[in-house]
């Protein structure tokens, strides 16, 4: 597993800097592994996984899917769902599923050749398409890529294969986030860390915020999330757009 995720770092090497020289922040890559591998293969938080997206579709997915099917077909042509290439646990690529809520044949890919982020304001983005990102309802398909085992309902988020890729040559120790599964949400995203990444220091923090999760990683503060991301679905939060 260690040279998958850290290709770039010798396996003898104790401590890596995650954010490089603007920050002193450094992790024990043994502890880091070995507590990675802890969460992985952890019955209870999987079970927790199952338990809640069980009761989620019989409850909530089985009258409210349909109601966003509709919505997001009067709203645009087009397919209702998204899927797009992921890296996930061991760097291993997967579909992460989304409803669709930018236009059809929408560009990802900036001049540059660079990977376009969803903004605020963006024309792309359908009507429909700006309610679920606020929401956050875009994101309730991922619940079936928890029932595949692509992902976790708490772990570090997904980025797209492109975005993954400038952020690896970008940020030391990026790639120790996928020591685990990726997550619906994560403690990145309930500490004001989620949504479009400008500067690269606000990318190097959330890195160092998904790093953080799996060091000090425990199934109490995995509910903690899934509490403070209900609550911020509720109250609105500025970068969901």
């Amino acid at each position: 597993m260690l040279t998958k995720i850290l290709p770039n770092i010798p396996s003898e090497k104790r401590l890596v800097k995650v954010i490089g020289t603007t920050c002193d922040t450094s992790f024990d890559l043994n502890y880091l592994f070995e507590k990675a591998n802890k969460i992985e293969n952890n019955v209870s938080k999987r079970l927790l996984d199952i338990v809640i997206t069980l009761l989620a579709t019989i409850f909530v997915f089985s009258w409210l899917f349909p109601v966003l099917i509709i919505l997001i077909k009067l709203s645009s042509k087009g397919p209702v769902f998204f899927k797009q290439e992921r890296h996930g646990v061991d760097n291993k690529i997967f579909y992460c599923f989304k409803f669709r809520t930018m236009k059809p044949d929408s560009e990802h890919i900036d001049e540059n050749g660079k990977f376009l982020q969803a903004s605020a304001n963006d024309d792309r983005i359908t009507e429909i398409g700006s309610f679920l990102r606020r929401t956050s309802l875009d994101e309730l398909p991922q619940f079936f890529n928890v029932l595949m085992s692509d992902m976790s309902i708490v772990g570090p988020r997904p980025h797209a294969i492109l975005m993954n890729n400038e952020a690896e040559n970008t940020i030391d120790g990026y790639n120790l986030r996928h020591l685990v599964r990726p997550g619906i949400t994560g403690l990145s995203q309930v500490s004001g860390l989620r949504g479009e990444t400008k500067e690269v220091d606000t990318l190097r923090m959330r890195v160092e915020s998904d790093i953080k999760y799996i060091e000090v990683w425990d199934n109490a503060l995995d509910i903690q999330i899934i509490f403070k991301t209900a609550k911020n679905i509720l109250v609105g939060e500025e970068n969901a757009f």
